[in-house]
């Protein structure tokens, strides 16, 4: 039964984030104290829309939010794209086209390794055109129809991703510190990368709905 396989994956799941949690104990405490800010909602909502908009008009954070917020939105949409792609370029059942998206984790891994330990935070913004490759890699692993080829360029796909993600990131968390406070630039971080997943899994949705082929669909969100 479903409930059988979904129960201890749930549960699975639960523990890896019990373990973060966990961890996060163990960060010792920067010393930073900020000044108590008022809690109205409309405050709060006003406060935010600023910090929002000072983020996104800073040169090098406006770069970071825009680049890790296309990023988090594609691939949120290549986790389900991928699964189709494969049943229907690669003739793979579901329970194995899933496997798939093991080998573009790995290449991320590994990426974002290869990142933190040769890059440093003055050349993030020479990681850009590591996005843009990854961008065009996606018309070119639409196009395969074979799973040996398809294996190392998901992998390849993922290590370009981790190369650019985690040093952009990592630069927006800087200038998020430096213009605003931790808590606030997570906050504008993460609405955005979330609105950008939601806007395009609906716009995934939708083009699903009207049967454009995965060969399309993927090429097009590459080449966007």
């Amino acid at each position: 039964p479903a409930a059988d396989v979904v129960a201890p994956a749930l549960l699975m799941l639960l523990a890896v984030y019990a373990l973060a949690s966990l961890l996060n104990v163990g960060i010792p405490d920067s010393g930073a104290r900020y000044a108590a800010r008022a809690i109205h909602p409309r405050a709060l909502l006003g406060d935010f829309v600023s910090a929002n908009r000072t983020l996104w008009r800073d040169p090098l954070g406006g770069v970071s939010l825009a680049a890790t917020t296309v990023f988090w939105g594609v691939g949120a949409t290549l986790q389900f794209a991928v699964l189709h792609w494969a049943q229907d370029r690669l003739g793979m059942p579901l329970h194995q086209a899933a496997g798939l998206q093991a080998a573009v984790a790995i290449g991320v891994v590994l990426g974002a390794a290869a990142a933190g330990r040769w890059v440093p935070l003055a050349r993030a913004r020479e990681m850009l055109p590591f996005g843009v490759a990854l961008g065009l890699m996606l018309p070119l692993l639409a196009c395969t129809r074979s799973l040996w080829l398809a294996l190392p360029l998901l992998l390849a796909a993922g290590a370009l991703g981790g190369l650019m993600v985690v040093p952009l990131n990592a630069l927006l968390q800087h200038r998020g510190c430096v213009l605003l406070s931790a808590g606030r630039s997570i906050a504008v971080q993460g609405c955005n990368e979330n609105a950008s997943i939601l806007a395009m899994l609906a716009g995934y949705a939708l083009l699903i709905a009207l049967e454009l082929p995965i060969v399309t669909l993927l090429s097009g969100f590459g080449l966007a």
